[in-house]
């Protein structure tokens, strides 16, 4: 399909800086199959799922992944997206003109890596020196990666590290936050479960690649960007259990749905899965794992807006977004919600 048959015009004003606060206080875009979009909010999602769904939830933990440093005289910045082992990671880097296998890179607080090589995505491979584990390295030389939308229009700061982490992260490796989770609080989950609806957790380190966009002219011709992520056995077997009880299996975020999407057969059963996904949803696909999703608002031609538009339609999240402009929705990461259920 033409990437362009999934662009929008989105007003700046429009791109949310901060999060709502509380966080379960961000407004909510119900979107069915059919019928008037409903103006909620995300405290509303007990009284709008039913007894016996369940959420699935990304529990990956982001970390200081954005660095600067140098290369001699040349300033030189990365963004970590991929671990390859306990010392290298994938990094996109900023000035790469100025890097040759080899080099090595002096960051902040005694940090200091060697390039490698340079990968066919543009990404290199960065080799940290030393011996302390590279999650203590970034503690002390990193800050938190806030997607470019934001970081373009305001500096990270001490109130990011806190919001930028959702309540249920716990597996170090993401570089980008799975943002539809960040509404959620232990006042929101303790109403969920006195309405009857479960949760689990899977893990997928989203990459920094989430943020690159496709400049294909056909969604055929682009490259999706692969992340690692793992469903246990005992969270796919309860999966398997709510549906063969009738209830529903709710994504809740883009990653979420996209590991769902991968660990799941023809016949709708989830497996449990351990591996890298570059699993690509555009409209056509025959969705296996998930009945609904809760998400945020997506960029313009980018592979998240083409997968909303694989669930529900394009000229439906057409409209959807057309509505959500017009009624002063807070758009992308630290933006307002939607939910979205095909069935009804």
């Amino acid at each position: 399909m033409r990437v362009d048959l999934f662009d929008f015009e989105l007003p700046p004003e429009r791109i949310a800086l901060r999060p709502a606060r509380p966080r379960d206080a961000a407004r909510m875009l119900v979107v069915t199959g059919e019928g008037a979009f409903q103006d909620r909010g995300v405290r509303d999602l007990p009284g709008l799922l039913r007894k016996g769904d369940v959420l699935v939830f990304n529990d990956t933990r982001v970390i200081p992944a954005q660095l600067e440093g140098r290369r001699g005289a040349a300033r030189i910045g990365a963004t970590l997206h991929k671990r390859i082992d306990l010392r290298r990671w994938q990094a996109f880097v900023r000035n790469a003109k100025r890097l040759r296998p080899g080099d090595v890179i002096e960051f902040a607080g005694g940090v200091a890596a060697s390039a490698e090589a340079r990968g066919d995505d543009g990404s290199w491979t960065l080799a940290f020196h030393g011996e302390e584990p590279v999650e203590l390295l970034l503690e002390r030389a990193g800050q938190m990666p806030l997607p470019p939308y934001i970081a373009g229009k305001r500096p990270t700061d001490a109130l990011d590290q806190a919001d930028y982490q959702t309540m249920f992260a716990a597996q170090d490796g993401a570089v980008a936050a799975p943002t539809a989770a960040l509404h959620f609080t232990p006042g929101l989950m303790a109403a969920l479960a006195k309405a009857g609806i479960g949760h689990e957790t899977l893990t997928l380190h989203v990459g920094a690649g989430t943020f690159l966009p496709v400049k294909a002219e056909d969604t055929a011709d682009h490259k999706m960007h692969a992340e690692w992520g793992t469903i246990s056995p005992q969270v796919a077997a309860r999966l398997g259990a709510v549906r063969a009880g009738g209830g529903r299996v709710i994504a809740v975020g883009t990653t979420s749905l996209r590991l769902l999407e991968s660990a799941a057969d023809d016949a709708r059963t989830i497996h449990p899965f351990s591996g890298d996904t570059a699993i690509f949803i555009t409209p056509g696909y025959r969705f296996k794992g998930v009945d609904g999703l809760m998400t945020n608002f997506h960029l313009p031609k980018s592979t998240l807006f083409m997968l909303v538009s694989a669930l529900m339609g394009r000229a439906r999240m057409q409209a959807a977004y057309a509505y959500a402009i017009t009624q002063d929705y807070r758009f992308y990461s630290y933006g307002d919600a939607s939910l979205l259920l095909p069935e009804g």
